[in-house]
């Protein structure tokens, strides 16, 4: 399986999106600090993942969730998780 994720830093009340083969670990590096976009961002949330059979698919959804219309589309399907996190930037 590979999954797209979504962290939440509880620093900076950012969201990070991800890619990996391998969730468990891939979040375990985050939060341990090996992973140079978020070390300083730590705190971290996995607040959200997805997992697609074909690694085509779930880098084509990561580079979508990345991007302008994916990044608002996946704001309001986390509204009421973000909410209670205090995400700076709401619609």
């Amino acid at each position: 399986m590979y999954y797209v994720y979504i962290l939440f830093s509880e620093k900076d009340k950012q969201l990070y999106t991800g890619f990996s083969p391998n969730l468990r670990s891939r979040f375990k590096a985050h939060t341990n600090g090996f992973v140079k976009a978020t070390k300083y961002r730590r705190p971290l949330k996995l607040i959200y993942y997805e997992a697609y059979s074909k690694e085509s698919d779930a880098r084509r959804r990561e580079k979508y969730l990345k991007g302008g219309n994916g990044r608002e589309v996946l704001k309001v399907q986390l509204e009421e998780i973000l909410k209670d996190l205090n995400y700076k930037y709401m619609r």
